[in-house]
């Protein structure tokens, strides 16, 4: 398949962005992008072996900057993640139910979210610049949603569906939103008189089909703001953290240019909430790459690995409590686990002798170590090679 990614050149002159054909599906355009560059010239106190710099503490990249669209071109996180996808389409689902098995395709998702950005312009009368509150597990609209709200300039803040009216109180305090989308076993946390959209209701159902008129994409600047996250509130009250547009497009861009090629697509199951930074970005990234996301509603073992072995998963995050269950569990010895490819495992570090254990165990699941970076991951080490440096 011929891949629509960015190009590497500054050659337009005028903003390109995705305009969406009334056959339902966006048309993916190539983007203008800054020209990517050769590592600068290292000064005396960065070492070239690690990129350490003495000075200031800090790590610099070695490796050639990224190419990334200029900053002053509109520009939506969601235009760039279609922008990367390959023509024609993937063949391989977008994103699949774990529990029902029912899926999403490429061609349908990318309709559903042209569809639904008209819907939540012309009959909800949304405009750039509101926020949304988004109160949901992990469903197949989830991904239709977010993608819709962010290529319409609409903020998603989305939030645990089991929290408190106190705690959503103050979510709501912080970040303002105009409206609300919930399942229905949250609305009752929901204060009354605060607009509201049902998720598993027949009213958003029928904002994913085709309206009467399909308004052009509103002008989104990669500066404004994308998505409101909230922090866990482990150490304090909860706190909304703001994330641009830029910052998603420059991670996008990140991954994408690290991809490698596959035989067939990597599937990834999502044992974390959506609404979780490290879900939400996952969600962006699986779409940009054209993978596959299996989705759980809800988080148990057993499913887990029902889950990889019925869909073939091939990645999935994890923690260390869970990569010491799939070592012990006689569940996880019955399951044809041979699709997985690899874990990051975050939350804690692993132990040297659990590390042994799953190594010995599972010989070709490659485990990273991973630590959370505002909305990304980075790999710190790769620890089936690494454990002699431990």
């Amino acid at each position: 398949m011929k891949s629509a990614t960015v190009c590497f050149s500054d050659r337009a002159s005028s903003p390109v962005s995705l305009s969406f054909h009334h056959s339902a599906l966006p048309q993916i355009l190539p983007l203008p992008c800054s020209p990517p560059t050769m590592p600068p010239l290292l000064a005396p106190e960065i070492d070239p072996r690690s990129g350490y710099c003495r000075t200031t503490k800090t790590f610099n990249s070695l490796r050639p900057a990224v190419p990334l669209p200029r900053q002053s071109l509109p520009l939506s996180v969601t235009s760039f993640a279609f922008s990367l996808l390959p023509s024609p389409l993937p063949e391989n689902p977008a994103f699949i139910d774990a529990d029902s098995g029912n899926s999403l395709s490429y061609p349908d998702f990318l309709s559903q979210v042209r569809f639904l950005a008209s819907s939540l312009r012309s009959r909800l009368a949304l405009s750039p610049g509101d926020s949304a509150l988004v109160l949901s597990p992990a469903r197949l609209e989830i991904p239709v949603l977010y993608f819709s709200l962010l290529s319409i300039g609409i903020i998603p803040c989305p939030s645990n569906p089991l929290s408190t009216p106190s705690e959503l109180s103050r979510q709501i305090r912080l970040s303002r939103p105009k409206i609300a989308f919930v399942v229905s076993t949250a609305a009752p946390n929901v204060p009354d008189s605060f607009p509201s959209v049902i998720i598993d209701s027949s009213r958003f159902q029928s904002l994913l089909h085709p309206a009467d008129s399909h308004p052009p994409l509103p002008e989104i600047m990669q500066s404004d703001t994308a998505a409101v996250l909230y922090s866990s509130g482990t150490t304090g009250a909860v706190k909304g953290v703001v994330l641009t547009h830029r910052n998603f497009i420059a991670l996008l861009a990140g991954i994408h240019a690290g991809r490698l090629d596959r035989d067939s697509p990597a599937v990834r199951l999502f044992t974390i909430p959506v609404f979780h930074v490290f879900g939400f970005f996952m969600l962006l990234s699986t779409v940009a790459l054209g993978q596959t996301a299996v989705l759980m509603e809800r988080f148990d073992f057993v499913g887990m690995l029902q889950a990889v072995e019925r869909f073939r998963v091939t990645y999935m995050p994890v923690s260390p409590p869970l990569v010491v269950a799939m070592l012990k569990s006689d569940e996880a010895r019955r399951r044809d686990l041979s699709s997985l490819e690899m874990l990051g495992c975050g939350g804690a570090p692993l132990g040297r002798e659990v590390i042994e254990g799953f190594v010995a165990r599972f010989p070709t699941v490659q485990i990273f170590q991973v630590t959370r970076v505002t909305t990304n991951i980075l790999i710190q080490y790769q620890l089936r090679t690494s454990l002699t440096k431990i």
